[in-house]
């Protein structure tokens, strides 16, 4: 047998539904540059990848509707003479409705689940690039978005502490 406090039913917490759509995902700026075929090299070439990868989230003036970046560059050195073989360089866009979200928890949707959603289809830019580029198809691996989140916050930390330090003297 239950009890009613005061006659009435407790209310049921009734949870928010988030609600996230991609609306649309483009390239934004793309450059690829085939250094080796430039410089007519015979020297034996071993490749070494240096790739670069930053993150950037905008509310836009839709109710709802934000844009992720992300901006890729993959700088391709020959090992031996570390003279560069290609530089590729894409800012690839996701542009996503999403709802029921609360304002606190935006910043980690938008920087990790977003970026997770747009990997596959820049792997397969990048992929099919350097292919047509005449290297062989770079797959990348996966990214773990949630590390490059954490150190987005580290050095945004660090930043409001040194401001806070010369703003103290």
């Amino acid at each position: 047998m239950t009890s009613k406090a005061n006659g009435a039913d407790p209310e049921p917490q009734q949870a928010v539904q988030v609600k996230m759509n991609v609306l649309n995902q483009y390239v934004r700026d793309l450059s690829f540059e085939n250094i080796l075929s430039q410089t007519q090299t015979d020297a034996e070439v071993s490749p070494e990848l240096k790739v670069d990868i930053n993150l950037n989230a905008l509310k836009r003036k839709t109710e709802h509707v934000y844009e992720v970046s992300i901006e890729l560059k993959v700088n391709s050195v020959n090992k031996a003479t570390e003279d560069t073989l290609f530089i590729l360089e894409l800012d690839y866009v996701g542009v996503f409705r999403i709802e029921g979200v609360p304002e606190e928890n935006m910043s980690p949707v938008l920087h990790i689940e977003c970026p997770r959603l747009m990997f596959p289809f820049l792997r397969r830019i990048v992929s099919d690039v350097t292919r047509d580029g005449g290297f062989p198809p770079l797959n990348l691996d996966n990214i773990d978005f949630a590390h490059i989140y954490r150190n987005l916050i580290m050095r945004q930390k660090k930043s409001e502490e040194s401001k806070e330090k010369k703003a103290d003297v």
